[in-house]
């Protein structure tokens, strides 16, 4: 995977060179406006994990077909068991097509349920892309009433969810999923666990 630093500079996203492939520690960037911090981190459509109450906020972009953000649920799902003053919030950019569009949707509903790390998970075992019929799998194994979730996909938090995604991504020229942004730090990438770490640790010295 090819991987490249970012940093917030006002409210965009500037890439900056490639280091080895590894996240290494910046010189604090221009601060993100606290507007835009805001709808990227307090955005009430948007799942939480770890400590909702957390010191600092992690904010992952991800698509259920991004072969790379299937490889980071392994490593989330370590830094968060691992690191319980993190928040996490999960944005769902869904920008590989229908099929992700309707994952989206069916993670995304899956939350009245109170479900959605289980779908979450469940979705990214899928073998090979991700379709409406394995969507519709998933949720079954995850223990969710498809039913109540096919009405709940239509619903507007959802829709507004997806909008918001993609006009954040719009708004800081992401290029790409999967991306991680902490205080005023973006990265995008495979990372490790360590390198992870070092993001959050970043961002925990930046903005306290």
């Amino acid at each position: 995977m090819h991987r490249r630093n970012l940093v917030l500079a006002g409210a965009s996203l500037m890439a900056l060179p490639v280091l080895g492939g590894t996240a290494l520690a910046q010189e604090r960037p221009n601060p993100m406006p606290e507007e835009l911090r805001t709808s990227l981190e307090r955005d009430p459509t948007a799942p939480v994990l770890g400590n909702p109450q957390g010191d600092i906020t992690l904010t992952e972009f991800f698509d259920y077909n991004c072969p790379f953000c299937r490889k980071m649920v392994e490593p989330m799902h370590r830094l968060i068991t691992s690191d319980p003053n993190l928040r996490v919030v999960f944005r769902e950019w869904p920008v590989f097509g229908a099929d992700s569009e309707f994952a989206t949707r069916a993670s995304l509903a899956s939350l009245q349920q109170g479900r959605y790390w289980q779908m979450h998970t469940a979705m990214f075992r899928t073998r090979g892309r991700v379709t409406e019929a394995t969507t519709m799998r998933a949720a079954r194994d995850a223990g969710i009433d498809t039913a109540r979730l096919e009405r709940d996909m239509e619903a507007e938090p959802v829709e507004r969810h997806i909008t918001m995604s993609h006009m954040l991504a719009d708004h800081m020229g992401l290029v790409g999923t999967p991306t991680f942004i902490a205080g005023d730090e973006g990265a995008f990438g495979e990372f490790s666990l360590d390198e992870l770490r070092g993001l959050v640790q970043r961002a925990r010295e930046t903005m306290g």
